[in-house]
């Protein structure tokens, strides 16, 4: 186990690197030690990580003890690891209060994405998702989602991203307490250092925080999972569509000064006719949006049937006809548990969901 267990101390993970900076340097200060302690310190925080303050051998052994009673580094606990034929691997950590998240690193050529979990569970219980069938159970901190890249970093040998994508398990949007700081976190060079146009908030439309997004002055990316062209359908699919209806999405992705993706997950008979290509198509191009349609995961399909190789790929060429940008996502991860959500279920069974609001669901103000 690591400093985790007493959550009472500050988390040095937790705080942005200009935060985390200045309480090192003032408790250095306090303790009569030289100021260049508190660089040491922060630089075995995220860009020569490690697991707790007694694996800082470059400071001396009381100065690591005393770190060690006023303040936590959380390291996650790796739980289970998966590697698929295709490279792709799927990672179960363990919190500290018992909690499990997933995180999964998928290489293609040069590119390494991460795709991080920003809750434990998520509430919004879309149809054919299986993190939403295990229902809530709380929003993450920084040092638990920064920390998932923080935590294959430390791996021998290490695994480093490219890239990054919120598309693990819960929705970022409705935890933006926690995410705007990691946005910082995995983007600061003084931290994990990743340009921010290869960092990837995906969201079903959760429209304060798309607004806080847009308010940020980094070239973050946004993905907005639309998975069908009509209200009538989305609300039987999403069941926040009543809450963000579709015209108001599109409304925000319009707005958005960036690209907007639609992320478009095909079910078989249900989303992926002639005349839902010709809807999609109409809503992408109000938002000049690049469509990135979804085989799905069958592995994860909540009892819908994925579309055939052929009718995506005819689906395809409908929506490009139409002048809209498009791109089939590849498979990936078939022959393990790596639809999110599914390796944590198949470890861990069904738990009771807990109600958002006593988590302090975040909705941007």
């Amino acid at each position: 186990m690591t400093d985790s267990a007493t959550p009472s101390r500050p988390d040095l993970l937790d705080y942005e690197p200009e935060a985390a900076l200045a309480l090192l340097q003032a408790w250095m200060a306090e303790r009569g030690e030289p100021g260049y302690r508190a660089g040491q310190v922060f630089g075995r925080l995220w860009q020569r990580p490690v697991g707790s303050f007694e694996a800082m051998s470059e400071l001396p052994k009381a100065l690591r003890e005393a770190l060690a009673q006023s303040f936590r580094v959380t390291s996650l606990e790796l739980a289970a690891r998966q590697r698929s034929a295709d490279g792709t691997e799927k990672f179960l950590f363990r919190l500290h209060d018992g909690q499990f998240i997933e995180t999964v690193a998928i290489p293609d050529g040069d590119r390494m994405t991460f795709c991080i979990s920003s809750q434990a569970g998520c509430a919004l219980q879309c149809a054919f998702c299986a993190t939403g069938a295990m229902g809530f159970q709380r929003n993450l901190q920084p040092s638990e989602i920064a920390g998932q890249v923080r935590a294959l970093r430390m791996l021998t040998p290490p695994i480093i991203p490219t890239n990054i994508v919120f598309m693990g398990m819960g929705e970022p949007l409705m935890n933006w307490k926690s995410v705007g700081p990691t946005l910082t976190l995995l983007n600061d060079p003084r931290a994990l250092g990743i340009g921010a146009r290869h960092i990837t908030i995906s969201t079903v439309g959760v429209l304060p925080g798309i607004v806080a997004l847009s308010e940020r002055p980094e070239q973050f990316r946004l993905a907005i999972s639309i998975h069908a062209p009509s209200d009538a359908l989305r609300k039987t699919l999403m069941p926040v569509n009543t809450k963000y209806p579709l015209a108001d999405v599109i409304a925000a992705a319009r707005a958005f000064d960036r690209r907007v993706t639609f992320e478009y997950v095909m079910l078989g008979g249900v989303n992926d006719q002639p005349e839902h290509a010709a809807q999609r198509a109409q809503l992408a191009r109000e938002c000049r949006a690049f469509v990135n349609l979804i085989p799905l995961h069958p592995g994860g399909s909540m009892g819908f049937t994925p579309t055939p190789a052929a009718v995506i790929t005819a689906f395809a060429k409908a929506l490009r006809t139409r002048g809209v940008e498009t791109a089939v996502r590849r498979s990936r991860g078939l022959d393990i548990a790596a639809a999110c959500g599914q390796l944590r279920t198949e470890r861990l069974g069904r738990r009771a969901p807990v109600a958002p609001e006593i988590d302090g669901e975040v909705h941007v103000a």
